[in-house]
């Protein structure tokens, strides 16, 4: 299978608090992959493919905010999502918890 993904993806788990726009529904997952540019959210009743979505992730008490589109679900297990719009401030938060993973993967 080709890897199609735009970014470097980090293995981390991170509380998803996830907002469809059109309904305001909310769920809460955790991720298990992110990247810069989007990632997995673990969830058993995901949005559907093209669903409009706020995200914010919060690791530690930190929190990562932006506007995504769901760009695949699947019931049950999760869905994927690509951030749309986050700030440079916001991306810079990504990075610092990137950097932190990669610290305590090459400690161990």
């Amino acid at each position: 299978m080709i890897d199609r993904r735009r970014a470097t993806r980090y293995a981390m788990v991170v509380t998803a608090e996830v907002t469809e726009a059109s309904s305001g529904k909310k769920l809460t997952g955790r991720t298990s992959d992110v990247s810069r540019t989007g990632g997995f959210v673990d969830s058993l009743e995901p949005f559907p493919e093209g669903s409009a979505v706020r995200i914010v992730l919060t690791h530690g008490n930190e929190r990562f905010e932006s506007v995504a589109k769901v760009v695949y679900s699947n019931p049950r297990l999760g869905m994927g999502v690509s951030f749309e719009s986050p700030g440079e401030g916001q991306l810079a938060i990504l990075d610092g918890w990137f950097e932190q993973t990669a610290l305590s993967k090459a400690l161990t």
